[in-house]
């Protein structure tokens, strides 16, 4: 299945393509796989969504920190299972999605508790500030509503290096946030372009919602999270040899990175 693109029928589907062919191919092999990964992570986001809402209508910031902080812990594990799917497709590794993701529960399911606590503590805290200007009386500035979406455009550069690195790799979180920094800085306009795409993907989500909410069991999380590691992978795999660390570990394991170059 090529999604939005029709796919070349002469493509050797044992070849890895390069370019916009790969994003076909790459669709073409797990697209069904990674929707029913991304039904699987709505799921998981249920308590979150659930807890923030009732604290908003309660308009209470002490029921919003600590059922932001359980629900985010509850989702953390699907999201790194999500997160690991999709890498394995753009690696091209030939485990069914199904031990895959029951895999990335055993290897990753600890260590995502606090990685989705305080991804679960931001968006709920995102979405209550959000309440906030809807409730005001008089319109935000644009220097809020700047820094309001700078916030969110940052914290979505952050999610897109740091999870891939929690599913892949052995490491220390110092490590980890050395390694996206330096990888920022080295590749600052991918990660610009690729941090306003996801902008962009979350507005529309937003400013067409109710409407949109029917595309979430269908799109959702998978598409932007695909589009996005898709357009950094080749960088990502240069600078922390992915592809080469995995052909050289055991099977089942996962290989530590120590650094970004």
């Amino acid at each position: 299945m090529g999604l939005f693109v029709r796919e070349d029928p002469y493509d050797d589907p044992d070849v890895r393509q390069v370019g916009f062919n790969r994003y076909k191919q790459l669709l073409s092999r797990h697209a069904f796989s990674w929707l029913k990964l991304n039904l699987l992570t709505m799921l998981g986001a249920l308590p979150l969504a659930a807890g923030i809402g009732y604290a908003i209508l309660s308009s209470s910031i002490l029921l919003l920190i600590p059922l932001s902080i359980l629900g985010g812990m509850i989702w953390g594990p699907f999201l790194a299972g999500l997160y690991d799917g999709i890498l394995r497709g753009l690696r091209d590794a030939p485990e069914r999605w199904r031990m895959s993701w029951l895999k990335s529960w055993r290897q990753n399911g600890r260590e995502s508790l606090l990685s989705g606590a305080i991804t679960g503590l931001f968006i709920g805290m995102y979405a209550f500030m959000a309440a906030l200007f809807w409730w005001s009386v008089a319109p935000q500035t644009p220097g809020t509503l700047a820094l309001y979406l700078f916030s969110g455009a940052l914290f979505l550069l952050l999610n897109t290096l740091y999870w891939p690195q929690l599913v892949l790799f052995r490491q220390t979180t110092l490590n980890r946030m050395r390694n996206m920094i330096l990888f920022t800085a080295k590749y600052f306009w991918r990660m610009a372009g690729v941090t306003l795409l996801q902008v962009v993907y979350i507005l529309i989500y937003v400013l067409l919602a109710p409407w949109t909410l029917l595309l979430l069991p269908f799109l959702g999380l998978w598409y932007i999270t695909f589009l996005s590691q898709i357009l950094i992978y080749e960088q990502m795999d240069k600078e922390l040899g992915i592809e080469e660390q995995f052909r050289a570990a055991h099977s089942g394991s996962r290989p530590s990175s120590e650094a970004c170059s």
